[in-house]
């Protein structure tokens, strides 16, 4: 029975937890929270929802993951990878109906981590991967357009194409205010770093340098905005204020209304959910690993990434996975424990219950601007175009993924991105099966040194004897091959005895099973008896539970190629 693999890194890391530690963790988590920050209030509206929503699952999924999770670093909440999957469920079901869904994406990765799924979640194809993030980091791009450059349209299309057609025709109501504060946003945040290397920034005002550009285009924006306003008589600069209404009381948890008919709806969503969290999650923890010098545990990661989804929806919030770029920034500000995971969701709940009001007035325009650089910084541009220099099949796989991201939804692309990948891998691992017929004698070069005992002329093969060597698993995808090789020999004479050799197969599966019985069976119709030769003990146990050894004969079952060639002699001169 498979034990549950659930050993959180906090209950690890606190046994020899240091006074110096604590303060390293606690300025890496202050310093990851104001990060966060600028990050969930766009996230959330991006979403669909109130900007306070995304603050709150940050809060919420930030500080479970850290209680619970499998890394030590790891900073959950809310990314942008959702914004699509999240904005398309609440069109067609609702806040309620995401609230459901994330649910039971909760309830999916908790079962993933209990069936240790961790491990296979990590090799789903890089292209898969690359393909879909890139296509989200296109589509957010999109979506953000029309506040970017404070365009006047009654509504957005939902359609890639549509939307951009609509764009395209509403370019003359571009207001030059907003679009002004969204390109300054987005040249402020790429331009940060190296302003900060300036020698303005080597004495009094180092600390600048810790603060991330996207909270500095926020301040900076906002209180152009203002003033503006105030002294300008610009009025035309869509704040958030403007568009919702902001609280900052923590809401109650609340279980939604629960029926079958929507529950069977969104299965398919919530699975897109689970397993891109799922991927990210762990991608996540295996970046910061490498950085670190550690390893996580992936399947406990899972298990508390599925309670943080479990959690995050009972007080409003929306789907969380772990952030790479907050936790890039935990760690490279000395955060080495869930501790600074655990200080950054309290230093967002003292913004969200103290400052949370002052949010009203940021520019939407400067929000887009933030998502624009995030969108950008999720492309992954360079790994698509290195992707494109490999097979064909990778590169088939990278823009179905792509194109069905963008064009229809992640959903879809991750469905269809999933197939391809396993049509791929079962035709690669077909061609990597090999049957060969061995028509004269057995090379002793070829032998390993077991199979070269007694003499060497045991190794010619007796008249009335065909040898069939079988080289890699035998399984659905190379069952049929038998089948090709013996109607391409269908013109010698009939053989009395077929060895079939199976030394080099490390497992077979039904099919493969399958096919030998069928093989059996009809060379026992023409009076061949079939030998199996090399049979190893995990497939002479799964041959035997499939009771083929009664059907071929426990003596027609041998160790190595000698005793099947002197068992071939006999049968043939009988």
């Amino acid at each position: 029975m498979t034990t549950v693999e659930f050993k959180p890194k906090l209950a690890q890391t606190i046994k020899n937890y240091s006074k110096k530690q604590f303060s390293t963790d606690l300025m890496a988590g202050i310093i990851v929270g104001i990060v966060a920050l600028p990050l969930a209030i766009a996230f959330g509206i991006a979403s669909g929802v109130t900007p306070e929503k995304g603050i709150i699952t940050a809060i919420v999924a930030g500080l479970l993951v850290s209680l619970l999770g499998g890394s030590k670093v790891q900073i959950g909440g809310p990314t942008g990878a959702f914004i699509i999957i999240i904005y398309g469920i609440i069109q067609q079901y609702g806040f309620e109906g995401l609230t459901i869904a994330t649910l039971m994406a909760g309830v999916f990765l908790i079962m993933f981590g209990l069936l240790h799924l961790g491990t296979i979640i990590k090799y789903i194809p890089y292209p898969i991967v690359v393909g879909f993030t890139s296509g989200i980091a296109l589509t957010i791009f999109t979506t953000q357009i029309k506040d970017l450059l404070g365009l006047t349209m009654t509504s957005v299309p939902s359609d890639f194409i549509e939307k951009w057609i609509a764009y395209v025709g509403s370019f003359g109501t571009i207001d030059p205010w907003s679009a002004a504060v969204g390109i300054g946003s987005v040249a402020l945040i790429a331009l940060w770093p190296k302003l900060t290397n300036l020698s303005l920034f080597t004495s009094h005002l180092s600390f600048l340098k810790k603060l991330p550009g996207s909270l500095i285009a926020i301040i900076v924006m906002t209180i152009a905005a203002l003033l503006l306003k105030q002294y300008a008589g610009v009025t035309t600069i869509e704040t958030i204020g403007d568009r919702f209404s902001i609280s900052n009381v923590l809401p109650e948890a609340q279980m939604p209304e629960l029926s079958w008919d929507v529950i069977k709806g969104l299965v398919s969503p919530a699975i897109t959910i689970a397993i891109l969290g799922a991927i990210e999650s762990l991608l996540s923890a295996t970046v910061a690993d490498g950085v670190i010098g550690d390893r996580h545990s992936s399947n406990t990661e899972l298990i508390a990434q599925g309670v943080a989804n479990l959690a995050s929806p009972l007080f409003g919030g929306i789907p969380a996975t772990g952030a790479i770029a907050r936790t890039m920034t935990n760690i490279n500000n000395g955060g080495r424990t869930p501790v600074a995971g655990i200080v950054h969701a309290a230093v967002l709940l003292l913004i969200f219950l103290f400052l949370m009001p002052l949010a009203q007035y940021i520019p939407m325009a400067c929000l887009a601007g933030v998502l624009v650089i995030v969108s950008y910084g999720m492309s992954g541009w360079r790994s698509f175009i290195s992707i494109m220099k490999n097979p064909k099949s990778d590169v088939i796989v990278l823009w179905v993924t792509f194109l069905l991201t963008v064009i229809f939804d992640l959903t879809v692309a991750i469905e269809v991105g999933l197939i391809c990948a396993c049509l791929l891998f079962m035709r690669r691992m077909a061609e990597t099966t090999d049957v060969k017929v061995i028509s004269d004698e057995i090379n002793p070069a070829e032998e390993d040194s077991d199979f070269q005992l007694g003499n060497l002329e045991h190794l010619i093969i007796p008249e009335g004897v065909e040898v069939y060597e079988i080289n890699g698993p035998y399984f659905f995808g190379a069952g049929n091959k038998f089948e090709e090789i013996m109607g391409a020999l269908g013109h010698g004479g009939r053989p009395r005895v077929r060895i079939i050799r199976m030394r080099k197969v490390p497992f077979v599966d039904s099919t493969g099973i399958h096919n030998l019985t069928n093989l059996c069976l009809m060379s026992q119709r023409e009076g061949i008896q079939v030998v199996l030769s090399g049979v190893n003990e995990k497939v002479q146990a799964v041959l035997h539970k499939a009771k083929f050894d009664e059907l071929v004969g426990n003596e027609n079952i041998c160790s190595h190629i000698n005793i099947a060639l002197d068992r071939a002699r006999q049968l043939a001169s009988a």
